[in-house]
């Protein structure tokens, strides 16, 4: 379901997760980024995060 996300749910989902990496969350995937934004980018083209939308 990742390419249904428009573009402020990918920003909500990078950001909530960049945030988690830079408080010491386990990095999903194997990278060479040390910029927690980044890591969260190659996360979600990945497709490994664990993040859903709930819309109303």
């Amino acid at each position: 379901m990742r390419g249904q996300y428009n573009r402020y749910e990918k920003a909500r989902i990078l950001g909530a997760r960049a945030l988690q990496i830079s408080y010491g969350a386990p990095v999903l995937v194997e990278t060479a980024q040390s910029e927690p934004i980044l890591i969260a980018a190659e996360e979600y083209d990945a497709g490994v995060l664990p993040f859903t939308v709930k819309r109303d």
